[in-house]
């Protein structure tokens, strides 16, 4: 679902945590050990976009005309590619099956409305049925869950494990399983629609009142204004039930999240909790007492309707979630669940879309997710510099205040929601996404994920329908141009990519290849970012630098978020880390880790440590020093 209108006030919300931060005095190493595991990097691709060679890109258009990727199109050799490029996990977008404009009623699939459906191809965001998948994605609609059990064991062979979305706060106004589990009950196939609430009922509803699509859906014009049996301003539903975003109104605004309808976690509309809240400390406990705790306890239908679902997928195959809008469902509901997918599963990787930083440590600690998305602080700030307004004096104060839990923050330039670097709205150039890039992918010792064309420059400049450019358009048929030629006919060797696109996917498949091979990444960090502000000439708030090692790898990262000079100083470590990486006095090689060409000297005197760093614009350095 696109997000643009959500949590607006986060954004400013980000750029003012670093600037209040600013005050503060330079963090303290962060002394980090995970077992000796290495960087996670995640691939989020757009299942339905990536392997699609139509170049039509027709506003509106049918899946006919513009086309639409497969299942199938991710062969041995597209997957070999992807690993190749550094990657651990792929996480498949769109695969649940969502609401289409599209007619499978052969295949016992209801027609979806086009009055609740965003764009053509519809939200992957707005499911349907959450135990069948994307008819769209299959060569044989018949056989598609086959297709995609056959993805993912293609995916395994290659390397690699499965992630896919679980969208808990919402699900399409058009809910319709065909393919339950015996003894399965859609969702409110048994809710009392004669209140507005009760604890097991999976909706909210408004008794008396029938669903009004928004006022201002025709001059949207679904479909572009094509004429369609069902666009007719008009959808049945009666009780009208209150709205994803959580609008109560029985006529949404057209600004609502009109097409999906809010699932009930057994939270009254007053707001009382009707389950079981847990214990003071419970946050210290691992999830085998949360697994404990919730056993022999009452909890909400919708509850067990979402475990039920996240178990089915598990044994299907399915190595990890990607969980929608994790913070509009209470935290409890997460114990519970994420507790029953580690009990099944202890391997299993779970991400969340949590955007209030307050927020961050319950969803960690007492929800028991593995990763959040570290939007607000980090990448908001990142994107602000990228964009030449920043200073990159905040970056080493949102790292000292995550120090805690640094590890679980995903870290990422783009993904679905947000616009393309190389677009006008956003940088307008994807070489300035280099040092960001080494940044996000280096400062932390969590997973960096990629969006699928990122590595090639995708700007999302195409009018698609819905969708509208900057970002690549998740709800309509279209083909995405930079991963087209890429695709290069499905051959998958970037034949048909320029110069300029080669050139930055070698950058992206260096990078990606050094943080997952890399112990260092793995362990401690320490900014020397504000030292070097204070003490050394012509050091400035354009660049950024820090230290990572481990027992056996000692890096220095800089880079440079200029796009036009090229800055020359005497870098300097503080006392700590001569002590800490044990630098006797003498000279020490130094050479950079992405392109093997650059080199220099690391002179320790002393209880000084210097090394000359000449830096050009957009460039970064990944020092190994020996």
């Amino acid at each position: 679902m696109s997000k643009t209108y959500k949590y607006l006030f986060l954004v400013i919300l980000g750029t003012c945590f670093a600037c209040m931060n600013s005050i503060k005095k330079e963090p303290e190493s962060i002394m980090l050990k995970e077992n000796n595991k290495r960087k996670e990097v995640i691939y989020q691709v757009f299942t339905r976009l990536f392997g699609n060679t139509n170049t039509t890109n027709k506003p509106w258009g049918t899946i006919e005309e513009n086309g639409v990727g497969k299942f199938n199109d991710f062969t041995e050799k597209a997957l070999k590619e992807l690993k190749d490029l550094g990657v651990t996990y792929i996480w498949y977008t769109g695969v649940p099956h969502h609401a289409v404009i599209r007619d499978y009623t052969k295949y016992g699939i209801s027609n979806d409305d086009p009055d609740v459906v965003k764009g053509r191809a519809g939200s992957p965001y707005a499911v349907k049925d959450y135990y069948n998948v994307n008819p769209d994605l299959a060569e044989n609609p018949e056989k598609r869950l086959e297709e995609f059990k056959a993805l993912i064991v293609r995916t395994h062979k290659a390397g690699m494990k499965v992630i896919i979305d679980i969208v808990p706060n919402h699900v399409a106004r058009n809910y319709q399983s065909l393919t339950n589990p015996k003894g399965t009950k859609d969702f409110g196939a048994s809710d009392d629609k004669t209140v507005v609430y009760h604890v097991n009922n999976n909706f909210y509803y408004n008794p008396g009142e029938a669903f009004k699509v928004p006022e201002g859906l025709k001059d949207f014009k679904p479909l572009g204004g094509e004429n369609h049996p069902l666009n007719d301003g008009t959808f049945q539903e009666n009780p009208a039930k209150w709205t994803g975003n959580g609008s109560r109104a029985s006529q949404p605004n057209i600004n609502d999240w009109y097409e999906t309808v809010k699932i009930n976690y057994g939270v009254s509309p007053n707001g009382q909790k009707d389950f079981d809240e847990l214990p003071e400390g419970f946050e210290n406990e691992d999830y085998t007492k949360h697994f404990e705790f919730w056993n022999n306890k009452t909890v909400p239908n919708s509850w067990i309707k979402f475990r039920d679902i996240a178990l089915y997928w598990l044994d299907f195959g399915v190595d990890g979630f990607r969980f929608d809008m994790a913070e509009m469902v209470p935290v409890e509901f997460w114990s519970y669940m994420n507790a029953s997918i580690k009990t099944r599963n202890p391997q299993a990787l779970i991400i969340a879309e949590v955007y209030n930083p307050s927020l961050y440590r319950d969803y960690i600690k007492k929800g028991k997710m593995d990763y959040l998305y570290d939007k607000v602080q980090l990448y908001d700030t990142i994107k602000h510099i990228m964009q030449g307004h920043g200073s990159t004096d905040h970056i080493p104060h949102i790292q000292n205040d995550l120090k805690d839990i640094e590890h679980h923050m995903l870290h990422f330039l783009e993904n679905h929601d947000e616009q393309r670097i190389a677009s006008p709205e956003f940088a307008g150039s994807a070489e300035k996404g280099k040092p960001a890039m080494v940044v996000s992918a280096t400062i932390s010792t969590s997973p960096t994920m990629i969006y699928f064309g990122q590595e090639v420059g995708e700007p999302g400049a195409q009018v698609a329908g819905f969708g509208q450019p900057s970002r690549t358009s998740i709800f309509d048929y279209m083909g995405v141009p930079h991963v087209q030629r890429w695709v290069n006919d499905k051959k998958f060797d970037g034949g048909n990519s320029t110069k300029e696109e080669k050139e930055l996917r070698d950058f992206y498949k260096r990078l990606l290849n050094v943080t997952i091979n890399s112990s260092a990444l793995a362990e401690n960090y320490q900014d020397i970012h504000h030292y070097n502000r204070q003490h050394t000439e012509w050091y400035n708030d354009q660049v950024l630098s820090f230290v990572r090692w481990s027992d056996d790898e000692r890096l220095m990262v800089i880079s440079n978020f200029n796009p036009e000079n090229t800055y020359g100083f005497e870098l300097q470590l503080p006392e700590n880390i001569i002590a800490e990486w044990d630098l006797k006095d003498g000279d020490y090689h130094a050479k950079d880790q992405l392109y093997n060409q650059y080199q220099s000297i690391l002179k320790v005197s002393n209880h000084q440590a210097k090394i000359r760093i000449d830096i050009k614009p957009l460039e970064s350095f990944i020092l190994k020093i020996n």
